[in-house]
């Protein structure tokens, strides 16, 4: 029995740690951790999912009826018409009806999703072939972050997913992160936060999120990039506003002493 209590309690500890992130035979999206993304999951479940599933069911009906109502054996005197007016308007009217109350709030949380609101912090997130470049410009620290090898893998770390250098952000604040390539294109996408933008050579684009909760949100680059497109995941690690502080004296040196080894191996190399 201890054992069982053991096992369950381990999966319940495992799905909370790794609840933003993929999850075997999951059907919907992940867990929303910001605003956008509880908008998005709304307009999905409550509106977009009912009229499909309508317009599914009604279409299913007409194909069943058709195939009974009109079969070569029921029918040895096949119809001569041709069309029918009512019917042609009607099947053109209410999709446009239907188009109209989708586009409605479809447009609404698009204009949202682009209307940034007064930052916290800014970030910028090059992509490369294949890698995230992460910079924070009003902190003047930079820094790659690489998918971390399976074989290096610890315990914990998702496969495919967690990177040695992880992108920290404070709970509750505005993150504007602007978004660009260097090489090809690439695009920064975290289905949690709802947030999804290309990143353009020689083009700067921009998004926004405000993540809820505390906890690390995962992502993947999600525009063909080359060979080793799936390879070059994102992390974010929200935390409280006094442990990125914590954090951001720490990256200073950290990145500042790897910036001077790289600096002294190119000068060795030439």
């Amino acid at each position: 029995m201890k054992k069982i209590l053991f096992i369950f309690s381990s999966i319940l500890i495992s799905q909370n740690a790794f609840a933003n992130q993929p999850a075997e035979w999951q059907l919907g999206f992940q867990k929303a951790a910001s605003e956008s993304m509880r908008d998005i999951v709304a307009f999905h479940n409550n509106l977009l999912l009912p009229i499909i599933i309508a317009i599914s069911v009604f279409v299913l009906f007409l194909m069943l009826y058709a195939c009974v109502r009109f079969r070569a054996s029921a029918n040895p005197n096949p119809s001569k018409r041709t069309h029918n007016v009512t019917v042609e308007v009607l099947w053109t009217l209410i999709p446009c009806l239907i188009l109209i109350v989708m586009a409605v709030p479809s447009f609404k949380i698009l204009y949202k999703q682009d209307t940034i609101p007064k930052a916290d912090l800014t970030i910028k997130a090059i992509g490369y072939q294949w890698y995230w470049g992460y910079e924070y410009p009003d902190e003047n620290l930079e820094f790659d972050s690489y998918m971390i090898e399976e074989k290096d893998l610890k315990a914990n770390q998702p496969r495919l997913l967690a990177v040695d250098n992880q992108v920290v952000v404070p709970v509750g604040k505005v993150i504007k992160v602007l978004i660009t390539a260097n090489d090809v294109l690439h695009a920064w996408a975290l289905p949690s936060f709802g947030v999804k933008r290309d990143a353009v050579p020689g083009r700067i684009n921009e998004t926004w999120f405000k993540a809820e909760k505390v906890g690390t949100y995962y992502g993947q680059c999600s525009e063909l990039c080359g060979i080793k497109h799936a390879f070059m995941p994102i992390a974010v690690k929200v935390v409280s506003e006094d442990e990125y502080q914590e954090w951001l004296s720490e990256a200073r040196v950290k990145f500042a002493k790897e910036e001077i080894e790289n600096d002294k191996f190119k000068l060795a190399s030439k």
